[in-house]
């Protein structure tokens, strides 16, 4: 495999060492800004079979349709950030482009796929949120992330649409509301922080809350009619049944009938890993990517915008 990564930023190197670290060559695409396409170094990209495109999120469409012939592509999320390209992007419908929506490999999604060993039911509700304190970084006054033009939904196309398509992906979104974006910070022209409500087919309500501007929490909350799968930084739970009492027959917090450590950072780290594998299998063996990874990305990607 002849491998070309278009990007050098913070997440490319993440997926750079997962390169280097299976042994496997690369040739990295630094276009001259503002034009990041360089016709001489585009020349030598055109000549690997496998890209990974890892630019920001206004630049997938142009090197996707420049690029997805005869190539194995993996595009970071989300696919596109606008109607227009969202549009465009479907009519070209590869089965060689992959979509990285990493979360699909974690630890919470995997339990919530195989929730009927634990007799859980219908899901009922769920909240989740995540908040670091990345807006309060000097470097992210001029990240792109910060910029309109360039990140135009901010917090929300980057860190909120992990869990749009983690919820998609799971239980399959009916429809979601116009989200609330707001530049907390006031940092950049961005938005740092986001909050969403997305509803289910049985009527289940989700909402979804993202910013940069706060203390570290990542918490997951998914309450069905006979139990309960959260987590909470490093802790998974699942608790169950509905019916459980006291000795004078009131109602009382559910048994714990799983519990699990995750080290987040680590499982970042392996879910990148095992989604940059799946990837690297396919296009090593010449497969096609089947038809529910490109419907659910698609889809997840409109449900954002």
């Amino acid at each position: 495999m002849k491998i070309g990564v278009i990007g050098n930023g913070v997440h490319s190197k993440r997926i750079q060492k997962i390169l280097i670290k299976k042994k496997l060559n690369f040739y990295i695409y630094k276009p001259n800004k503002p034009d990041y396409f360089d016709k001489e170094k585009l020349n030598i990209l055109k000549k690997c079979n496998v890209i990974f495109l890892i630019s920001p999120n206004n630049t997938h469409y142009n090197y996707l349709k420049e690029l997805y012939r005869g190539r194995y592509i993996f595009c970071e999320k989300p696919p596109v950030n606008n109607k227009k390209d969202l549009t465009k992007l479907k009519k070209i419908n590869s089965k060689k482009i992959y979509f990285n929506y990493n979360f699909r490999f974690t630890k919470i999604s995997k339990l919530i796929m195989n929730k009927k060993k634990y007799r859980l039911g219908e899901l009922l509700y769920a909240n989740i949120i995540s908040s670091h304190g990345l807006a309060k970084k000097k470097e992210y006054q001029k990240n792109w992330r910060s910029n309109i033009k360039k990140c135009s939904k901010g917090v929300y196309e980057v860190v909120s649409i992990h869990y749009v398509d983690l919820i998609n992906f799971l239980f399959n979104v009916v429809s979601i509301e116009k989200p609330k974006l707001i530049n907390t910070s006031k940092i950049g022209n961005s938005y740092d922080t986001s909050l969403v409500e997305m509803k289910l087919k049985n009527k289940c309500i989700v909402n979804i809350f993202s910013t940069y501007n706060s203390a570290y929490c990542h918490k997951l909350f998914f309450l069905f009619e006979n139990g309960i799968i959260e987590q909470r930084d490093n802790v998974i739970k699942i608790s169950g049944p509905s019916l459980n009492f006291d000795k004078k027959g009131f109602f009382k917090a559910p048994k714990k009938l799983k519990k699990l450590k995750v080290n987040e950072n680590k499982e970042y780290k392996e879910t990148l890993d095992e989604s940059v594998s799946y990837f690297l299998t396919k296009a090593r063996n010449k497969k096609n990517f089947n038809k529910k990874n490109w419907v659910t990305s698609i889809k997840s990607n409109e449900l954002i915008l």
